[in-house]
């Protein structure tokens, strides 16, 4: 029988058009990955990627076309020998402690099925929005619960026959998406429990654009995880889907109401003053953070991105439910045709 110090681990990675960043990912790995650690990479559809990851000597799995992260990480997951599966996005870098915290998590808590970490606070890319983003992301986790209620693909573990038992990540979602978030809403439906190790820290290589951005917040996570909430109907009072978080978005579409009523009454603006200072003092908590890591100028200058996130998310949210709405009704259609 194993010591509860020497669990095996095993990282999967998928990478599609990887570029510099996965090179950068390789070089994490090379240098902190301790010697034995199974390493897979999965070349989704990219040679290229493919071909830098044998270069650095690592395990690599091809497919001739694109699946998905989530067909990537199945595939990876069952090549796998290790008792543990940790998931790491291409565009990541660990530290030097990053798996040895891994394993101790598990080793120390054996009834514990799935954890996962959190971004760092010094992203690698150094423009504004990239700062932005991965440092309110940062923030979101190392707020959030320990017992999480969700998964996350970027930087997460778990038992691999636990991973395996319960069918792994979701390939219907072909592309970079809410796989991960369903696959942690069936380990909770099924009992298990995930844990948020916020000391388990990567740092995030990406450069996001406002394009780049928009179109990854709004149409690959929030429609498709307003589409889970609904269908799951799970609403946790956790990381992005806090209380707080809730209700700024309420006082954004208050405060853009008043502004366009203030066209036809005066004391409107009073409306909109009232919302300005209560979405400052409930989110007062992140723009001290962002002002204690950057400094007054960029917290400042992310009050408009922050609330423009409560903007998107909160039409995302009702673009959501229209739609369930128009799949229920037609699905009931179709089963009353098929019945009659």
């Amino acid at each position: 029988m194993k010591s509860r110090t020497d669990l095996s681990i095993s990282i999967v990675t998928p990478v599609h058009n990887g570029g510099d960043n996965f090179r950068k990912y390789l070089s994490s790995l090379k240098q902190f990955a301790p010697l034995g650690t199974e390493i897979i990479i999965v070349a989704d559809g990219d040679e290229e990627s493919g071909n830098i990851a044998q270069a650095f000597e690592m395990r690599v799995l091809k497919t001739p076309t694109a699946g998905g992260p989530a067909q990537a990480r199945n595939l990876g997951a069952k090549a796998a020998t290790g008792e543990i599966l940790f998931f790491l996005d291409a565009d990541v870098t660990i530290g030097a402690q990053t798996i040895g915290q891994v394993n101790r998590v598990f080793t120390q808590e054996p009834d514990l099925a799935a954890c996962i970490g959190s971004y760092d606070d010094s992203p690698g890319a150094t423009n504004f929005l990239s700062q932005y983003k991965n440092l309110f992301h940062h923030y979101t986790h190392q707020r959030g619960k320990e017992e999480a209620s969700t998964f996350w693909g970027a930087c997460g573990a778990i038992r691999r026959d636990i991973f395996l038992k319960i069918g792994g990540f979701d390939e219907s979602y072909r592309l970079p998406c809410v796989e991960d978030i369903e696959l942690g809403y069936r380990l909770k439906q099924a009992g298990y429990q995930i844990k948020l190790c916020k000391t388990i820290q990567v740092k995030h290589l990406k450069r996001w654009g406002m394009i780049s951005l928009l179109r990854a917040e709004v149409f690959y996570r929030a429609i498709p995880w307003t589409a889970l909430i609904l269908r799951h109907r799970q609403l946790n009072n956790d990381l992005n889907l806090q209380w707080s978080s809730r209700m700024s978005v309420l006082l954004v579409y208050g405060l853009i109401a008043a502004v366009v009523a203030a066209w036809w009454w005066i004391g409107a603006l009073w409306v909109a003053v009232v919302a300005i200072a209560v979405l400052l003092t409930i989110n007062y908590p992140v723009y001290q953070f962002f002002n204690r890591k950057r400094g007054m100028v960029f917290a400042i200058a992310t009050i408009p991105w922050h609330w423009l996130y409560y903007l998107y998310s909160g039409l995302a949210f009702a673009i959501g439910i229209i739609r369930h709405i128009f799949d229920t009704t037609q699905s009931n259609q179709n089963q009353k045709t098929i019945s009659s």
